[in-house]
């Protein structure tokens, strides 16, 4: 399967940020890629946003499929925390629409009330597989 259908097809990453001690702390994503990057809407308080505060390595996976075919993709890659309100917002909200019809409905204006910050992902390592 090709990079971009995967990306289109599987709506959930598995993103890997290091916590202080220098472990790895691992937690499934909504996501979307715009350009060559990716963008995550999460609020500052989470542990992701204070991982990547302090290491701005990340890691992540998307896959699909249990059985053949299986596809996937692992990216290496820095983040940065965007913390401007309104291109959180509007970012966020592009994140948001991949999952909802609208912006309107309660749980896309809750997720997006919460939203104080965006990571983005820069990628610097791609290795994909299909079996």
């Amino acid at each position: 399967m090709r990079k971009e259908t995967l990306l289109k097809k599987q709506k959930v990453m598995h993103l890997a940020t290091i916590d202080s001690r220098g472990s790895p702390h691992l937690v499934p994503v909504w996501y979307k890629k715009i350009g060559k990057k990716f963008y995550i809407g999460t609020n500052t308080r989470t542990a992701k946003a204070k991982n990547i505060s302090k290491n701005n390595k990340v890691c992540f996976c998307i896959d699909i499929g249990v059985w053949h075919p299986i596809d996937g993709m692992m990216i290496t890659g820095k983040a940065k925390l965007l913390r401007e309100e309104n291109k959180v917002k509007k970012i966020a909200g592009q994140v948001l629409l991949r999952y909802f019809k609208t912006l309107q409905e309660k749980s896309a204006k809750q997720l997006l009330d919460q939203t104080d910050c965006v990571i983005e992902i820069t990628p610097l390592k791609t290795t994909s597989w299909h079996y």
